[in-house]
């Protein structure tokens, strides 16, 4: 019942703030050149380059939900990835197990980025940053978890969070 309510509470002020003209935060996220990522698919055993769509449409969507908790309305990010290697390998040499991703302590992920934040009233913040989680496989939630993304969308919230949440009043 309270998250019911909840939820209804946020769309009214969703929709008052829109309906006032208070413009909302907005994340536009961008892959630059993804044929030439390092590793971003979770279907392609082997060596090869490139990214799966449905990986960076994934890590798009997250991105944007990553904005609408943490960014002020009026705030617009824009961010360029430039590089993904996700977590775990293939190890093709594994006979029965050619297509499966393991999970060691040294295949951690990475994603190379930069990214520009602007909002009104001040100059715009731009940095270049390569996010990487060398502990991912000790993230509480991990073994529960479904999400073949985990490790990515957990790196990117603390990313997010450390970033652009606001501080605490």
């Amino acid at each position: 019942m309270r998250t019911a309510l909840a939820c209804s509470l946020l769309m009214v002020l969703a929709f008052d703030s829109m309906a006032q003209g208070t413009p909302t935060a907005q994340v536009e996220v961008r892959f630059d050149h993804p044929q030439r990522f390092r590793d971003a698919s979770l279907d392609s055993p082997g060596y090869s380059r490139g990214a799966d769509p449905q990986v960076l449409e994934a890590l798009r969507q997250h991105l944007h939900k990553l904005g609408q908790r943490y960014l002020r309305p009026g705030q617009h990010l824009l961010i360029d990835i430039r590089d993904i290697d996700l977590a775990g390998r293939f190890e093709p040499w594994h006979g029965n197990a050619y297509d499966v991703r393991f999970m060691r302590d040294i295949t951690w992920p990475s994603i190379d980025l930069s990214y520009t934040l602007e909002q009104p009233g001040q100059a715009p913040q731009k940095a270049e940053e390569r996010l990487s989680d060398k502990m991912y496989l000790s993230r509480p939630g991990r073994l529960g978890s479904s999400d073949q993304l985990f490790a990515e969308k957990a790196m990117l919230d603390d990313w997010f969070r450390l970033r652009f949440a606001r501080p605490a009043s």
